[in-house]
């Protein structure tokens, strides 16, 4: 008769007792409460209530000056479609917002493209596109209102060297907003190239030399295999400087105020002029708020249309 050993069969633990898993859990997020209540506090206080007050003052009439703040409803929205210079704001934002987010998207994919390559000193010329990112918005003005001077700006100069008349680019009605779109593609060229150049480099060189065995040309490659793979970026960038696009205040302060003829203000400038130069808190509150409404609406679209179109998931 075959006897076999006992084997000693593995000891499988309790599991803990729902009260004690709960108990656990419980001082857990109690430890992560407090190490965050600090920055939830500071949020709170700077961030959340603000935003919440200027609702409040969007349904009140206030000078910034004056305890009284009577409330006046919906009056101050209503002001709006009635106000010629809020609507011409308008019409300004959304010209702005067409060239500048193609521009530089278009811009930014170009350079990107470019730098994608291993050559001498491709460090130096990364590093060069993204140095603009580096310069403020307030110090892009100044600059650009020095080249652009009639009297004695380099555009101006290098026009007159080859017998063209000088230009007055920010003080006419008709070229400042030109001048403003050109100075801010300059500027976020350097952060759209970034993004650019690390979805580039996420492209599996596999592909391209797959289709290149087939006889695709380079820039068949580049629109079949690497525009389409480019989606994620192309969607991040589109939401991201459509916003910025739509908040544009420094560029407009530093260099034209609004400009002759009220030619390059926009909605955020107007919205600022209101409420520190007019003291008319509550319709500024009011136009925030609008503005706030419009963005969610237009990122909302953007991602809907990019995720139906652009094939992102």
């Amino acid at each position: 008769m075959l006897i076999t050993p006992d084997v000693e069969k593995p000891v499988t633990p309790a599991p803990p007792h729902p009260r004690r898993r709960r108990r656990l859990g419980g001082g857990e997020s109690l430890t992560g409460w407090t190490l965050v209540s600090p920055a939830v506090i500071l949020i709170g206080i700077f961030g959340l209530l603000p935003v919440l007050m200027s609702l409040q003052l969007s349904f009140q009439r206030s000078d910034l000056l004056t305890p009284e703040t009577p409330w006046v409803g919906f009056d101050n929205y209503r002001k709006m479609a009635d106000d010629p210079v809020f609507l011409e704001a308008i019409k300004h934002t959304i010209v702005y917002t067409a060239l500048f987010v193609p521009g530089t998207m278009l811009v930014g994919l170009l350079v990107a493209a470019a730098l994608n390559r291993s050559v001498r000193f491709i460090s130096l010329y990364r590093t060069a596109a993204y140095i603009t990112m580096a310069v403020s918005t307030i110090s892009q003005g100044i600059i650009f209102l020095w080249l652009t001077d009639r009297d004695y700006g380099l555009v101006n100069a290098a026009l007159n060297a080859v017998g063209a008349p000088s230009q007055p680019f920010l003080a006419s009605p008709s070229q400042a907003m030109y001048v403003i779109v050109a100075m801010t593609i300059w500027g976020w060229t350097g952060f759209s190239v970034i993004v650019y150049l690390a979805a580039l480099q996420g492209v599996p060189a596999e592909l391209h030399e797959a289709a290149a065995i087939d006889g695709a040309k380079p820039f068949t490659r580049f629109r079949t295999i690497t525009v389409p793979l480019l989606a994620p970026a192309n969607l991040f960038l589109l939401v991201w400087l459509t916003i910025n696009a739509l908040q544009l205040f420094d560029e407009v302060y530093a260099t034209t105020r609004g400009g002759p003829l009220r030619a390059t203000t926009v909605i955020v400038y107007y919205l600022w002029d209101q409420a520190f130069v007019h003291f008319d808190a509550g319709y500024a509150a009011a136009m925030a708020y609008a503005l706030f409404v419009v963005i969610l609406v237009i990122t909302g679209v953007q991602f809907r249309l990019t995720r139906r179109f652009g094939g992102t998931s």
